[in-house]
């Protein structure tokens, strides 16, 4: 019981953000950015330095280091930094040929925070708080393997319940080999 009250918030996202993603035409807009900041930015990147150090080094001189993504520069070697943030995630564009940054914030929706939050991965990116946030995930899956696993010995040991808890795990069996061949 105290682990279940525990692991609430976990699961409630996760079953919150799966109904989402779901029923995604529903819920899913574009995301959409507003405009932060605008500066001047003049980078002097070491000469073999790929997207991932360029991008780590603009976002440490912001004050922004944390989790990111970044592509390949696009034309003119601009770089598009995606800073990983579950509530306000931003969108980082440096330019050189003009030396323009500009800082974007995606305007907070809840849909889209559940669904970060439920693809968020931990482990990925060199900080503590994306580890521990991997751990608490893994923490939860151990929880649902216990859950299973005590659900399963309180039905064998209760004889009573033996016949309709067989057909039960036959008739998910069944169900999830459909859905599994079937999709």
């Amino acid at each position: 019981m105290y682990l279940a009250l525990f692991f609430m918030p976990w699961m409630l996202m996760y079953a919150l953000s799966t109904m989402l993603m779901n029923h995604g035409p529903v819920f899913r807009k574009p995301p959409q950015f507003a405009v932060e900041r605008e500066q001047t930015y003049t980078a002097a990147f070491p000469p073999d330095a790929g997207p991932r150090q360029m991008a780590q080094q603009v976002l440490s001189d912001l004050g922004m280091d944390g989790a990111h993504g970044v592509g390949k520069p696009g034309p003119g070697g601009r770089l598009t930094i995606n800073r990983l943030d579950p509530v306000a995630p931003r969108r980082i564009t440096y330019t050189p040929a003009d030396g323009k940054l500009i800082v974007e914030r995606q305007l907070f929706r809840a849909p889209a925070l559940l669904e970060r939050l439920h693809r968020r991965r931990g482990f990925q990116q060199p900080y503590l708080i994306d580890d521990a946030w991997g751990l608490s995930v893994d923490l939860v899956i151990a929880a649902m393997v216990l859950w299973l696993a005590s659900g399963l010995w309180m039905w064998w040991e209760l004889r009573i319940t033996r016949r309709l808890g067989a057909l039960s795990i036959a008739t998910g069996l069944a169900l999830f080999g459909f859905f599994l061949l079937t999709i």
